[in-house]
């Protein structure tokens, strides 16, 4: 029996909305076995790839900003933690798939910085029981890896963020694969590594038909270079 390729998914304790085991079935379902990093020091542990998840505000410290007001909780041990995944999947060439915290991680230690407050309020979570997100949507930037998974040119994405990525704050090395009418970068890809990809919103919520359809197409996406990798080495 063939085992699956494993995939390192970085995560952290008490991150309120976040449903991890959402991430492990959406990698499941795409042909991968997720394994869970989520204590200090902890490397990839052979995994051929990396998930970053979403949670708390990273410490704008790390891009050489006081924080902003409204930057309340930060995690310096999972920052710590993940940049190191990130750099040593990066300094491998493994695919990377980021998502939400992790799209605004790769651009920070790829040089870039964040817009720490989106001062309109129209990409933050809303605070209800079920913690729903809002929605918008956003454009794709033609012959990106992205668009050419989802074989979309628009899209509606599913917002849980109050920070974000803008074109003037974005790492050398990153290009635009998606960008909202108010001029965020909502997804972005690496044009010096094979496959290294992040989204700003959340694509293992399975909140809408359309969505996840979409959603799961990124997750093969992403198994796919995985395994094309895995049959190089």
């Amino acid at each position: 029996m063939t085992s699956l390729p494993r995939v390192a998914v970085s995560r952290w304790e008490n991150v309120a909305g976040e449903q991890i085991e959402a991430y492990w079935r959406r990698l499941r379902e795409a042909g991968l076995d997720p394994i869970d990093i989520h204590e200090p020091g902890q490397t990839l542990g052979g995994g051929a790839g990396l998930v970053l998840t979403g949670g708390v505000d990273i410490d704008p410290r790390r891009y050489g900003e006081a924080p902003h007001a409204t930057v309340k909780r930060t995690e310096p041990g999972r920052d710590d933690l993940e940049a190191s995944l990130l750099q040593e999947a990066l300094d491998a060439d493994l695919p990377v798939l980021a998502i939400c915290r992790g799209h605004q991680l790769l651009n920070v230690v790829l040089g870039g910085s964040l817009l720490q407050h989106i001062e309109s309020g129209e990409h933050v979570a809303q605070r209800d029981e079920a913690r729903s997100s809002r929605w918008h949507e956003v454009t794709l930037t033609p012959s990106t890896r992205l668009a050419d998974a989802l074989g979309r040119e628009r899209m509606q994405v599913n917002s849980r963020h109050h920070q974000a990525v803008t074109p003037a704050r974005l790492a050398p090395g990153l290009t635009v694969a998606a960008m909202t009418e108010d001029g965020l970068v909502e997804a972005m890809e690496s044009t010096a590594h094979r496959w290294v990809v992040g989204v700003q919103w959340h694509p293992e919520r399975e909140e809408s038909s359309e969505f996840s359809t979409l959603s799961t197409a990124l997750f093969r996406a992403f198994s796919t270079a995985i395994l094309q990798d895995s049959s190089r080495r």
